[in-house]
């Protein structure tokens, strides 16, 4: 699992991808990861599906589990975690986690309603896990402008 492609990008778009890298290399365990906007859109993958492939082709869909998945499944239970918090007077929600038999389903706000999700194996680590998502929010979130969510997003469009 690779971040999906750098060229032609800012140093700060290409510091995001080297961040999610990063996570990616020093978390076993985990099938896929996505940074997510606050309306719902794939910022950043980590889904080698959507890496453009040397011939400049891109595969059109990635398959069951990817990260274009895990951005719906992220902004769904991130909205839905949100509304939770306000009915309880809760705040601000910082993470949500989801255990499953087959899998887990990490999510952490990163800025401005943006999400980091992590689909992970269900005998991953967890404490593993929530530590280099927390290290990953801490260096991405002060970075991660509305100018930089553009070009991601805009890199994104380009690569398909």
């Amino acid at each position: 699992m690779t971040a999906t492609g750098t060229f032609g990008l800012s140093i700060e778009a290409r510091n995001l991808h080297w961040l999610l890298s990063n996570l990616v290399e020093e978390v076993p365990g985990l099938r896929s990861v996505a940074v997510v906007s606050s309306d719902g859109l794939l910022l950043l993958s980590s889904d080698p599906a959507r890496n453009v492939e040397a011939g400049g082709a891109t595969s059109p869909e990635g398959p069951r589990g990817s990260s274009a998945d895990l951005a719906t499944i992220v902004s769904g239970i991130g909205s839905l975690t949100v509304g939770a918090a306000r009915l309880m007077d809760g705040g601000g929600v910082k993470q949500t986690m989801v255990a499953m038999e087959d899998g887990c389903v990490f999510i952490m706000s990163i800025s401005d309603g943006s999400l980091l999700g992590v689909h992970a194996e269900a005998d991953c680590d967890m404490s593993v896990v929530a530590y280099h998502m927390g290290l990953f929010v801490g260096r991405a979130g002060h970075v991660l402008t509305p100018e930089l969510r553009s070009e991601l997003r805009q890199s994104l469009e380009e690569a398909r």
